[in-house]
């Protein structure tokens, strides 16, 4: 097959349509609005290019300035879709592109109209997908391999569009808009090709990254409290384990809910999960910066502080302690009073598992049982020298 522009153009038209129906058919399952703007703005690219194509049969204004419109519409939605991802709102500002080209084409023709036509549609162009791509700049986090990709594609799109614009200095030579002559054209229809495959890859790249995250992040939460659960625990903890040193000690709260058991006997299970939810609301509440929260199971919650001395971790303790207390005994009625039980391990070594400091302040915490409940304590980091 030879691949002359009136190919060319049919090859965009089902590419872009194909494009369409796989990014709608993503954002089906994902519902996301970048991928819904996506889709629309392929959308428009293969209309774009169906119209395109009646150019040859003289229909001039149809096939080259209304086809060229519906490309920036096309790049203008893609932009939108790159702010919806980033959760970025685009000033209102930029509708006054879709101004300047309506403006153009109500001046008067003449032989230098071809000419700012297809310089302003391409610095449009041009405009529209560079601001996208600096949109996906990394910010605080490296961007995702999909979202890179994106980033690349788009603004080397942009810088094509750039170059295109700068062509229209030697229009005569480069470029015959009707009869699909030229090596602007030529090359112009071929990067559509490409940039449309590439596009649409790293879109849905970038989105099924996202997705992977956030079904990553369901995963590591627990579904009552949305703390951490026992697992991301322990894949997240080793990092603040290493940081202690008998500069920097760090701490880990066990801690369990005294008389739990009389709030779901008396009251029902659904009290208790509103218990559990009052306790991990006020986790929230008095977790330090860099600090872990998590649930480990049944009515046992795990706080683990790094930079935090004994008495820091006391503050921290003793002010979830009677906070709980308090709400606990506003809210449900019970023989024996609701409090909270806390066993603290404090550490300044980086050389021992999670699974150690549990088991230290687990003897704590018994230690707080034995000792009448609704207390904490603490577990103190052995003297140099000696073993843990």
């Amino acid at each position: 097959m030879v691949l002359d522009p009136f190919t060319l153009l049919v090859i965009t038209a089902a590419m872009a349509a194909a494009s369409t129906l796989y990014l709608a058919s993503e954002w089906r399952s994902v519902r996301e609005r970048s991928l819904l703007l996506w889709s629309a703005g392929f959308a428009v690219v293969a209309v774009g290019s169906a119209l395109a194509l009646l150019r040859s049969s003289g229909f001039v204004f149809v096939g080259i300035w209304f086809s060229n419109g519906l490309l920036i519409v096309a790049h203008a939605l893609f932009l939108a879709g790159v702010a919806a991802f980033r959760r970025t709102r685009l000033p209102r500002a930029w509708w006054l592109l879709a101004a300047v080209w309506l403006a153009m084409l109500w001046l008067p023709d003449g032989p230098w109209w071809s000419k700012a036509m297809l310089g302003v549609q391409s610095m449009l162009i041009a405009a529209i997908t560079l601001r996208a791509g600096l949109l996906l700049r990394p910010q605080d986090a490296a961007l995702s391999v999909g979202a890179a990709q994106l980033r690349f594609v788009l603004l080397a799109h942009g810088l094509f569009y750039l170059a295109k614009a700068a062509s229209v200095v030697e229009l005569d030579t480069f470029v015959n808009l009707a009869s699909f002559r030229g090596v602007v054209i030529q090359v112009s229809l071929v990067e559509g090709v490409m940039a449309i495959m590439l596009l649409a890859m790293s879109m849905t790249g970038t989105e099924r990254h996202r997705r992977e995250e956030r079904m990553a992040q369901i995963a590591a939460l627990d579904p009552l409290t949305a703390l951490d659960n026992r697992r991301a625990l322990y894949l997240r903890a080793p990092a603040l384990l290493r940081q202690a040193s008998p500069a920097r000690p760090g701490a880990l709260l066990l801690m369990d809910i005294d008389n739990f058991k009389q709030v779901n006997d008396l009251h029902g299970h659904d009290a208790g999960d509103r218990l559990l939810i009052t306790l991990s609301d006020l986790i929230r509440s008095v977790l330090p910066s860099g600090a872990l929260a998590a649930r480990l199971g049944g009515d046992e919650f795990v706080i683990l502080l790094c930079d935090a001395p004994a008495s820091a971790a006391q503050a921290v303790g003793q002010e979830l302690r009677e906070a709980f207390s308090r709400q606990a005994r506003a809210t449900f009625a019970t023989p024996d009073p609701v409090s909270l039980s806390i066993g603290a391990s404090l550490f300044d070594r980086p050389d021992a598992e999670l699974s150690h400091w549990l088991k230290r302040a687990d003897e704590a915490l018994y230690a707080s049982k034995r000792k009448g409940r609704d207390r904490m304590e603490l577990d103190l980091p052995a003297p140099p020298g000696r073993p843990y």
